[in-house]
C-alpha cells in the first residue's frame, strides 16, 4: 500500500498549487478589474497678460485714462527729457488698439489766460460723451476732448494743486491743495465749499457711497469725508513705516479703498475696517479696478536705484480677486519700467481682457492683452480608446471569465459602468479660465470613489476570502491522505489475518 502515498502526496501538492495560483491571479485580476481614477491632467500655466504692443507716440505719459464712452485712450503727457528740439507735453488722444494718435491738445491756458504747451500730470474725471477733466502744473485746471484745437482751463487761487477728482455735481471738480479739500467750479475756478485736514495732499472719490478717502501718507492716517456735508465722519490709522506714499484707490463695486504704502498694498472695507494687506519687493504706485470680472491690477515699480537690494530695474503687474485680495493671474514682468522719473499709470478695458500701462522712465505705453492657455491635447498612446486604428483585433478576453469582485458570476458590467476605464473624465472646455497661481483647472464631474487606504484595498477582501478556500482546500487535501492511509493500514492487517 505505500505506492499509494505518493500519489496522495501528490493530490495535496496539486491542490495547494492550485490554491495559491488562484489566489495571486485573482489578486493581480482584481487589481486590473477596478482601475485607479487617471491622473488628472497638469494644469495650464494659468491666466496672465502678454505684450502686444508699445506706443511711443505721446511723449512721457504721466496719467492714463481709458473713456468708457467713446472707447478713447485720454494720455496726460509730460516732455521727454532725452528730446531737447522737441516739447512733447500736453493732452493725447490714442487709438489703444495700436496707439496712433487721433488728436493732441496742446494749447492750453496758462495763469493770464495765454496759450500755451504745458505738462498735463494728472486726469481726474471723463466728461459726459467724450473729453477728459485734467490737471497742469502749477494750479491749472483744464477740459478737452478728441479733435479740441484747444483746451479750456482755469486757475486755481492759493496753493499748488495736488490731487484732482471728479466733482459732486455737474460742472465741478475736487481739488486737493496740500491738506485743503476744495470743490470748485470748472468754468470759473471759483471754491464752492472747502475743508481743511490735518495733513495729506491727495484723495479718491467713491461717488456711489457719496464718500471721499483723504490720505496723510507723512501722518499715516486716511481721512474719511462725507461728500454730502464735507465734513470728516471716520479717520483710519494706517500702518507705521517710513513714509512713502503710491496711491489712494476705491473700488467702484464694493466701495473698499486700496492705498500704496511703502512695498505693500492696504485694502480696506467700505466701513474703515482692515481687510489685508498685499505685499510685493517692488513701489505699488497705480492700481484699477474692472466692475466685469471683479478683478483689481496694480502696478509695482523698481525704485530704479542699483544700491537698494532687490532692485533689477524691472517692474510687475498684479490682478487680484477684489473681493478676497487672491491673486489670480500670473504676475507680468514690465522691464524697465522703475520709479526715478515719475509714477507709473494704467487703464483697465472693461472685461479686463485688455490692460495699459505707462512707463514715465521709458517714455511708453505698453498694451497688454488677456491669453489663457489652452488644456493640452490628450495623448492617443496614453490612451489605446482614442485611436480607432490602434485597438486590436476583436478577441475571446481570458480575464473575462474571472469575475470581478462584487460582481455576480455570469454578469458583466454594463456599458456605463463607473468602473469602466473608458469612462474618463472629459477635457476641459477650450478657453476655459483657470486661475494663475494656485489655480486649480474645473473639475470634470465626480471622479469614480477610490478605495480607502489605498488602490489594493478593494482587493484585500477577495484576498482574504480566497486565502481561507485555499486553507480549507489544503486541510480537506490532508484528511484525504489520512483517510486514504487508514484505509492502507487496515487492508494490510486484514491480509495478515486472513493470510495473506
Amino acid at each position: 500500500m505505500k505506492p499509494h502515498a505518493p500519489r496522495a502526496t501528490g493530490a495535496l501538492v496539486f491542490t495547494t498549487a492550485t490554491a495559491a495560483a488562484l489566489i495571486v491571479a485573482v489578486a493581480a485580476g482584481g487589481a486590473g478589474a477596478e482601475p485607479a481614477a487617471p491622473s488628472p491632467q497638469a494644469p495650464p500655466d494659468g491666466v496672465t497678460y502678454r505684450e502686444a504692443g508699445r506706443f511711443t507716440t505721446a511723449g512721457k505719459p504721466r496719467d492714463l485714462l481709458l473713456h468708457p464712452e467713446s472707447k478713447n485712450l485720454y494720455v496726460g503727457s509730460d516732455d521727454l527729457a532725452d528730446t531737447a528740439d522737441v516739447n512733447e507735453g500736453g493732452l493725447y488722444v490714442l487709438n489703444p488698439a495700436d496707439g496712433s494718435v487721433r488728436s493732441t491738445v496742446t494749447r492750453i491756458p496758462g495763469p493770464t489766460g495765454t496759450l500755451g504747451r504745458r505738462a498735463v500730470t494728472r486726469i481726474g474725471a471723463a466728461l459726459p460723451g467724450d473729453g477728459v477733466v485734467f490737471g497742469y502744473p502749477l494750479r491749472g485746471i483744464g477740459t478737452a476732448k478728441n479733435g479740441d484745437e484747444a483746451a479750456a482751463g482755469v486757475w486755481v487761487a492759493g496753493a499748488t494743486v495736488t490731487d484732482l477728482g471728479p466733482g459732486t455735481g455737474p460742472g465741478t471738480a475736487l481739488v486737493a491743495q496740500g491738506p485743503v479739500l476744495a470743490e470748485v467750479d470748472l468754468a470759473t475756478a471759483a471754491v464752492r465749499r472747502s475743508l481743511t485736514l490735518e495733513g495729506g495732499d491727495s484723495f479718491a472719490v467713491d461717488a456711489a457711497r457719496k464718500t471721499v478717502w483723504f490720505t496723510d501718507f507723512a501722518n499715516r492716517r486716511l481721512y474719511k469725508v462725507d461728500t454730502e456735508r464735507l465734513a470728516v465722519v471716520a479717520t483710519v490709522e494706517l500702518p507705521a513705516g517710513e513714509g512713502f506714499g503710491g496711491f489712494t484707490e476705491v473700488d467702484p463695486q464694493t466701495g473698499a479703498v486700496w492705498v500704496g504704502l511703502d512695498n505693500s498694498v492696504v485694502v480696506y472695507a467700505a466701513t474703515g475696517t482692515r481687510l489685508g494687506a498685499l505685499t510685493g519687493k517692488d513701489l505699488p504706485r497705480a492700481a484699477r479696478f474692472d466692475s466685469a470680472t471683479g478683478q483689481a491690477f496694480v502696478v509695482w515699480q523698481d525704485a530704479g536705484d542699483p544700491s537698494l537690494p532687490g532692485s533689477d530695474n524691472e517692474g510687475t503687474l498684479t490682478v487680484y480677486r477684489s473681493a478676497d485680495l487672491t491673486e489670480v493671474v500670473r504676475p507680468v514682468v514690465l522691464p524697465g519700467n522703475q520709479a526715478q522719473l515719475g509714477a507709473a499709470s494704467l487703464a483697465v478695458q472693461p472685461g479686463a481682457e485688455v490692460v495699459l500701462v505707462s512707463s514715465p522712465a521709458q517714455g511708453a505705453i505698453t498694451r497688454l492683452e488677456r491669453f489663457v492657455p489652452s488644456a493640452p491635447s490628450p495623448d492617443p498612446s496614453a490612451d489605446p480608446s482614442a485611436d480607432p486604428s490602434s485597438q486590436p483585433s476583436p478577441s475571446p478576453d481570458p480575464s473575462a471569465s474571472v469575475p470581478s469582485p462584487g460582481s455576480s458570476a455570469g454578469t458583466s458590467p454594463g456599458p456605463d459602468s463607473a468602473t469602466s476605464p473608458a469612462a474618463s473624465p472629459a477635457p476641459a472646455a477650450a478657453g476655459a479660465v483657470v486661475g494663475g497661481t494656485g489655480g486649480q483647472p474645473p473639475a470634470a464631474g465626480p471622479a469614480p470613489a477610490s478605495a480607502p487606504h489605498g488602490s489594493l484595498a478593494s482587493t484585500g477582501t477577495t484576498v482574504l476570502s480566497l486565502a481561507g478556500t485555499a486553507a480549507a482546500l489544503t486541510l480537506t487535501g490532508w484528511a484525504l491522505i489520512r483517510f486514504r492511509a487508514g484505509r492502507s493500514r487496515s487492508r494490510s492487517k486484514s491480509c495478515a489475518t486472513n493470510g495473506g
